[in-house]
């Protein structure tokens, strides 16, 4: 009797952890990680294209986890996705979760986080007004975009994970003997790829060198032939937050070749690989490219799948939901 209502409580105390349609994967490995089950749900489409989502398991007074990464794929967008992520955090909050946290691995709209010409939406920030319209009480998701554009649109608490440890050990290895450069593919990115280079600089016991390009979008073009820094000799490695039509490494990555470097490699923390990126990325310029598992490479082509290198990040998700449940911090899980 005293085993069984011992085990009782700490099931009680555990946290829950839901998932939506599309992220199955993705969060059966936090799970696993956890050693926590997903909890089960309903998901119930309508005639006419509506829907429901409610948990199947009694949530009340419950700290509730929902795993869910806001990418397009065949037979769901990104607005649907969000749409149902919203619906079902409603329903959780409704059915008196006393917490409910939104994991969210790949943040849709959070490119569009100011106005870069008249007229333009701040999407960023109406993405987030509709997370707290629902209730959500906290929203943990990795390498944004804008950092700060990031925190400031969001009321409720934000967890921000950085790709960068996962990086970094993925790459000292490969570039131990290897004279290495940093490079931001445009300015913006600077400080992403500063914290890499220090990085794998303590990683390496030795300097690494920085660079970055000079980078305009307007309409979609993407222009600027500049590059700072020396890379003459040196293996490259390209940091970004996301690789999308893929035309932002593509260049950054010649620019790199035409000025003498030995090597380029590439690490984005989202791998999109949207619209023509696989014909872009078979450019011999780029050696190899390290995505993040935050978006399955579904559209990678046979060409291109030998290039590119996925990283497992479900652990790190996990460990900050064990880490926010148990009322822990977070900031070391960031150190590299």
């Amino acid at each position: 009797m005293k085993q069984a209502w011992y085990h009782s409580i700490m099931v009680e105390n555990a946290p829950m952890l839901f998932t939506l349609a599309g992220s199955g994967d993705f969060a059966g490995n936090v799970a696993r990680h956890l050693g926590v089950p997903l909890a089960a749900h309903e998901e119930r489409e309508f005639e006419d294209g509506e829907h429901k989502s409610r948990p199947l398991a009694n949530v009340r007074g419950r700290d509730v986890f929902v795993i869910h990464s806001l990418y397009g794929e065949p037979g769901r967008s990104p607005d649907d996705k969000l749409c149902r992520l919203l619906f079902f955090i409603g329903a959780l909050k409704d059915a008196s979760a006393a917490c409910v946290t939104a994991i969210v691995p790949y943040l849709a709209y959070a490119r569009k986080d100011r106005k870069s010409q008249s007229r333009d939406p701040v999407t960023t920030r109406y993405v987030a007004s509709l997370f707290e319209a629902v209730g959500t009480d906290r929203v943990v998701t990795l390498d944004v975009h804008n950092l700060a554009a990031f925190q400031n649109a969001f009321r409720c608490r934000t967890d921000h994970l950085e790709a960068n440890k996962l990086f970094i050990d993925h790459f000292a290895p490969l570039v131990r003997a290897d004279d290495v450069v940093v490079v931001s593919p445009d300015a913006g990115g600077i400080k992403r790829a500063e914290q890499f280079r220090q990085g794998l600089s303590r990683a390496l016991g030795r300097p690494v060198a920085a660079a970055f390009a000079e980078k305009h979008r307007s309409e979609g073009v993407v222009s600027g032939e500049l590059l700072v820094g020396d890379v003459k000799g040196r293996t490259a490695i390209i940091v970004d937050d996301l690789i999308s039509s893929g035309t932002t490494i593509a260049r950054t990555a010649s620019a790199c070749r035409q000025l003498g470097a030995k090597g380029v490699r590439a690490a984005a923390s989202h791998g999109l690989f949207a619209a023509n990126a696989n014909a872009v990325l078979a450019d011999p310029a780029v050696e190899s490219i390290v995505v993040t598992d935050t978006v399955p490479p579904f559209r990678l082509g046979a060409a291109l799948r030998g290039k590119v290198t996925v990283l497992d990040s479900s652990a790190l998700f996990a460990e900050t939901i064990r880490r926010i449940h148990g009322g822990g911090s977070i900031v070391d899980l960031l150190r590299t």
